[in-house]
């Protein structure tokens, strides 16, 4: 399997090598040079498999070359060996054709766990055969960067570095965080918002230099292996509901637009999947794009759904680069056109070619409240608020009753209790065993200036295990 660029300029690499660029030469993203496709009678013969076991036949295509099947059997039975259900990711039936698959039994309780766990677990098989070691710099909403501290922490070649924004995630989200210990884990707190980190990152990616000449590698959803581990549980739910024999529509709460790239993916690959709704907060530069075909950069708003508070979605040029016959000249005049101006469109029949299978909604702090209000009263199930969004955007913008709707609930509602509260279900939030002393743990944790400068000397001087790089 090789990947190449969405902007057309960069070498075109195996698995392996992309796994560690993350971001392309030319400021592109990595996607396959081409997409394996599954026969309907294949797919359906993976039904009642273990969820490692469905793992391994969606995503051995793309690891082809790089890594032998014995060894990526192992790498996936210890990645969901480490989740506390049984089932992965299992359906919970809200009303009759209704379902929420519930992504948050992984260790830090949300949906980044199915593909941070397996990242952290390539990096180390990857790194050790090449005998290397890299950093890690990736920038946070909220939930990526727990997880990416938890599947990397036991890394023996990689130095992580996360940064987040400085008071805009939820207690327990920066708890997660801080209080993991390890001299390879530096949590930085930023003195901006998520787009700021963002651009941090990407412009530390950009230019290398402060390495030293170690390198830098992503965990945030621009690596490929992150899009490529969420595919598998459309699969996962789909074969739940009688797929393939019959279509699935899923809803998703996305900001950054990685995990239902992963169900556009999965579609492309053969699932049936009638439907994707984009489902977002006040934040909603995705929803003005599929609702009107404007991709135009606002203000950010902080939210109580805190992990979709993105300006920017970075895995849309994913989807641009399909839509514009995977030209990567095009998109990097897009891509440029709208660094200087702050928004495009696109020539209309490829918003409607688009419009065939997304739908969009944005909701806001209030409407929030009201549906986890309404499904707890309905069903009892309690929601985190990002999920809430999910089954808002499903219920409005369903096109089929007839067809099963999935809602990926995407964290656990006890990581963002600001929400439930105002919600006023009235609902006693425990934390999972594993976290039930986080309140009492010591953080570390280091604020610094909305500075690229700063961070990188930051970054310099406590890389390699506490040593200067």
């Amino acid at each position: 399997m090789r990947y190449i660029s969405t902007r057309g300029q960069a070498p075109a690499l195996n698995f392996e090598d992309v796994l560690l660029a993350g971001l392309a030469t030319d400021g592109g993203l990595y996607v396959p040079e081409n997409l394996p496709r599954f026969t309907q009678e294949e797919i359906a013969s993976w039904a009642g498999l273990p969820y490692h076991e469905l793992a391994f036949r969606v995503m051995r295509p793309f690891v082809t070359g790089s890594i032998p099947d014995a060894d990526f059997k192992k790498i996936l039975e210890e990645t969901y060996g480490v989740f506390s259900h049984n089932a992965i990711a299992p359906l919970r039936q809200l009303n009759g054709n209704e379902w929420v698959m519930e992504l948050f039994h992984g260790p830090t309780l949300a949906f980044k766990d199915f593909a941070l766990q397996l990242l952290g677990r390539l990096l180390d098989y990857v790194l050790q055969k090449r005998g290397e070691r890299v950093v890690i710099v990736g920038a946070t909403s909220g939930d990526t960067g727990s997880a990416a501290i938890e599947g990397c922490k036991h890394c023996e070649h990689v130095d992580i570095f996360i940064l987040h924004p400085h008071n805009r995630v939820s207690e327990v989200q920066r708890r997660q965080m801080t209080t993991i210990f390890g001299d390879n884990i530096h949590n930085i707190a930023i003195e901006g918002n998520f787009d700021d980190c963002q651009e941090m990152v990407k412009a530390s990616f950009a230019d290398q230099s402060f390495l030293k000449g170690t390198r830098l590698v992503a965990v945030n959803s621009i690596n490929w292996a992150r899009i490529m581990a969420q595919i598998v549980y459309y699969f996962h739910a789909a074969l739940q509901l009688g797929g393939p024999a019959r279509s699935v529509s899923f809803s998703v709460p996305t900001g950054n637009f990685g995990d239902i790239f992963a169900g556009y993916l999965a579609r492309n690959m053969g699932l049936p999947i009638n439907q994707l709704i984009v489902a977002t907060n006040r934040n909603d530069i995705l929803h003005r794009f599929m609702s009107g075909n404007q991709y135009v950069k606002e203000t950010l708003h902080a939210t109580l759904s805190p992990s979709m508070d993105i300006m920017v979605s970075s895995n849309f040029e994913r989807l641009l680069f399909d839509l514009h016959g995977r030209n990567g000249a095009a998109i990097a005049g897009l891509m440029d056109s709208f660094r200087q101006g702050g928004g495009f469109s696109v020539e209309p029949e490829r918003w409607t070619e688009a419009r065939k299978l997304f739908d969009s909604l944005a909701v806001n702090d209030e409407q929030t409240c009201e549906t986890i209000a309404e499904v707890f009263e309905q069903s009892g199930e309690l929601l985190d608020p990002h999920t809430a969004i999910g089954v808002r955007a499903a219920r409005e913008c369903r096109r089929s009753l007839d067809i099963p709707m999935v809602i990926l609930g995407t964290a656990h509602p006890v990581k963002f209790p600001e929400a439930v509260e105002k919600a006023g279900v009235g609902k006693a939030l425990e934390l999972p065993a594993h976290l039930s002393d986080l309140f009492e743990r010591d953080e570390r944790c280091t604020v610094l200036p909305n500075d690229l400068k700063a961070v990188q000397a930051f970054v310099s001087l406590h890389g390699n295990r506490g040593k200067p790089l």
